[in-house]
């Protein structure tokens, strides 16, 4: 799953040749459906801001950040709403595809003398006070799977079959695999399958050792443990893989032309977070959240500003995916996390 993914040269989301996200991609996010998302996180970060006491100078770091939408209709919603903020703020980038570096240069040009490219893993410098923003980022950690066989679990890996082609392979777990499903004291039906995503715990312990005080905030869909384990549709794990915006379930297929995916455990997200400071504020559906901080408002602010009908029935479709307890938003949480007083 990281070769497939991350390879430098072949891996889903390395490749200069792929388009993934879009009409004629594989999948949309929240950010590039309508403006209202990166808008309504505008106005949740401005409260944040004066909740972590005002600070002269303060870091957003937008992890994982895609096309750039959510970077440029952030600082256009704080320079326009909330300017002090906006003079008080460093945005940071980690985004691992070249190409869209690029897409994030052209949308955030305005931008530029306030906006720096950084890895998390290579930020060299505490931030006193700082805001690391992901939205479906988790999801896409390589994960890896267990299975229930004879009253003990055995590890998923990938093999070769005699034609060459890859197979799932059962073998022995390794020792982090082990050490975590007796920590959450994990038990599997036989055939049942469970993905573990250690990388999410890497995540939020590197996020939690960069700054003194501020917010971990994650946007994903996922599910609490007992949720992920206990339900029928789940028995045979949640990887799954995104094509041409079809959901499948071959992961072996098609390495690095398709996107790969698993539900996040919020149980683990938040243990994880305790573990290294972090106190769970909120864990709440998007198109909640979304509204209450202002969507319904930004939506009609910024919809009497079209004057083409066919800009604004554009406008209003995108909305309504983020707001309607039916739209794509529902689908997905949540979850605010601080370190400090």
């Amino acid at each position: 799953m990281q070769a497939a993914l991350y390879d430098e040269r072949e891996g889903y989301y390395c490749r200069r040749d792929k388009i993934r996200q879009g009409r004629a991609g594989d999948y949309r996010t929240a950010p590039e459906t309508s403006p209202l998302f990166g808008g309504a996180f505008a106005h949740y970060f401005m409260k944040s801001y004066f909740d972590l006491g005002a600070p002269e100078r303060w870091t957003i770091v937008d992890v994982g950040s895609g096309a750039g939408d959510f970077a440029r209709d952030v600082l256009s919603g704080l320079r326009r709403n909330f300017p002090k903020i906006f003079a008080a703020t460093r945005y940071v980038i980690d985004e691992i595809s070249a190409g869209a570096q690029s897409q994030i240069l052209t949308k955030i040009a305005e931008f530029k003398d306030r906006v720096l490219f950084h890895r998390l893993d290579e930020i060299d410098e505490s931030l006193p006070c700082a805001i690391i923003f992901s939205n479906e980022l988790v999801d896409a950690f390589p994960v890896h799977r267990v299975i229930g066989r004879d009253g003990n679990l055995k590890e998923l890996c990938v093999g070769l079959s005699e034609a060459d082609d890859f197979v799932w392979v059962e073998s022995e777990a390794s020792s982090r695999v082990l050490e975590y499903c007796e920590r959450i004291q994990l038990r599997l039906a036989e055939g049942q399958i469970y993905e573990i995503n250690l990388a999410a715990e890497d995540f939020v312990r590197r996020a939690s050792s960069l700054t003194e005080r501020g917010l971990l905030i994650t946007v994903d869909y996922g599910a609490e443990r007992d949720d992920l384990i206990n339900d029928p549709n789940r028995f045979k794990g949640t990887l799954r893989t995104f094509h041409r915006h079809q959901l499948g379930d071959d992961a072996l297929s098609r390495p690095g032309e398709q996107d790969l995916t698993t539900t996040v455990d919020w149980t683990q997200m938040i243990e994880a977070g305790e573990q290294n400071g972090l106190e769970a504020l909120r864990l709440e559906r998007l198109d909640q959240f979304l509204l209450s901080q202002g969507a319904l408002e930004e939506m009609q602010t910024a919809a009497a500003t079209i004057s083409n009908q066919a800009d604004l029935f554009n406008f209003n479709a995108g909305a309504r995916e983020l707001i309607m307890p039916t739209g794509m938003a529902a689908s997905f949480q949540v979850l605010v996390q601080r370190k400090g007083s």
